[in-house]
């Protein structure tokens, strides 16, 4: 099982891909699409549109898992955030992979044990759940592998673990 988790943003927009086998998880590639905010939107959307194809036409995942938006005060950061989103659920709809997004308490609860985990938390957990040397280089890597791990452990694909 493969999984590729991404954590949406416009001006950074995290990604990881978690294979899990043989009763483990292990992480493959990650990092970050970053675009400037002077860009315009839809060449910012492009970047990442492109990105999550290239991704899924190099790696072949099986599944695509990303974070739902959180509000919170911000009403333009939350709609950012979902145009990044939508980016993300057309390449993977057009790429014939299936695309599922999983809420931010989820992930946290399924990676810390705690629903409101601090960052700093979740990136102590993906090193040690995915055996890394260091934590992932940015908190939207350790975010996006956060979502994959939490896809591939509540998965029908999951049985592949056990």
């Amino acid at each position: 099982m493969k999984v590729l988790g991404i954590d949406p943003g416009t001006a950074t927009c995290g990604y990881g891909i978690v294979h899990g086998s043989d009763g483990r998880l292990r992480a493959g590639v990650s990092g970050c699409w970053r675009t400037p905010a002077r860009e315009r939107l839809d060449a910012r959307l492009l970047t990442i549109f492109e990105g999550v194809q290239e991704l899924i036409a190099e790696h072949e995942p099986d599944a695509v898992a990303l974070e739902e938006s959180y509000v919170g005060a911000d009403a333009r950061i939350a709609l950012s955030v979902g145009q990044a989103r939508g980016a993300v659920l057309v390449a993977a709809a057009a790429a014939g992979v299936d695309c599922t997004e999983h809420a931010p308490a989820r992930v946290k609860q399924t990676v810390c044990g705690y629903g409101r985990a601090e960052k700093g938390q979740v990136q102590r957990m993906v090193k040690l759940i995915l055996a890394l040397d260091d934590e992932p280089g940015s908190s939207h890597e350790a975010d996006a592998f956060a979502v994959a791990i939490c896809h591939a452990l509540g998965s029908p694909l999951a049985e592949v673990l056990r």
